[in-house]
């Protein structure tokens, strides 16, 4: 009877070791971070441009503006681009055939206007001159 209790806490120990080691293995596979679900980029979400093909997501944090274009349909690789031009400075710009989504672009600003443009394929939609 003293062996066949060793042996079962044997194979509770076991068990357990087990499954500790495959929560740290499925903790590999888990979901992305929350910072993938925006594209990249920091900050809350300030302002949505939505056009035909997709939309223009635009984020911002106490020093910065982000943007990301992303596809409405992803999938199949086609044309995209995003930009954003501080006032005063020069366009920050990501382009290229994706299939998702384009960026994320950043630039730093405190208390200047940003314009922001994207497109993917044939839509494409512009803020103009923006959080001032």
């Amino acid at each position: 009877m003293l062996r066949s209790r060793a042996r079962g806490r044997w194979a509770a120990g076991l068990w357990v070791f087990a499954g500790a080691l495959w929560l740290s293995v499925a903790g590999l596979f888990a979901a992305p971070p929350a910072q993938a679900a925006t594209g990249g980029c920091p900050g809350r979400l300030v302002k949505a441009l939505p056009f035909s093909t997709g939309e223009v997501r635009i984020y911002r944090t106490r020093t910065q503006v982000c943007a990301v274009t992303v596809a409405r349909e992803p999938g199949r690789r086609r044309a995209m681009a995003v930009s954003i031009q501080p006032r005063g400075g020069v366009p920050v710009r990501d382009a290229g055939r994706f299939t998702r989504y384009a960026g994320p672009v950043t630039v730093h600003v405190i208390n200047r206007c940003v314009y922001v443009k994207g497109g993917v394929a044939a839509g494409s939609a512009d803020s103009g001159w923006i959080l001032c």
